[in-house]
């Protein structure tokens, strides 16, 4: 019995590592994957996008799985579409 006692604090502070943990990283990256998730499902045709790798473009086509992406210089290249980083914000 007396050692169950002594083992309480120890259980109460992994708990509560634990919780902190949840809090600051797992909780919010779950949220910024969710909305990442919902800005893919809500593009369309002429958003214009920037993607991880950093090029920028117009959509001029969208599949389930992929974009197709027009560029300044006027081609057009299919990325994945979790490779969207997010839309262009207009300034």
């Amino acid at each position: 019995m007396e050692q169950l006692g002594s083992m309480a604090p120890m259980i109460l502070f992994l708990v509560l590592i634990f919780a902190m943990m949840y809090f600051l990283m797992i909780r919010p990256q779950r949220k910024k994957q969710k909305e990442h998730e919902q800005m893919e499902s809500e593009l369309k045709r002429g958003d214009k996008v920037v993607t991880i790798g950093g090029i920028y473009g117009r959509i001029d086509s969208v599949s389930e799985i992929s974009v197709v992406l027009k560029v300044e210089s006027g081609a057009t290249i299919r990325v994945a579409k979790k490779s969207i980083a997010g839309k262009q914000t207009e300034k």
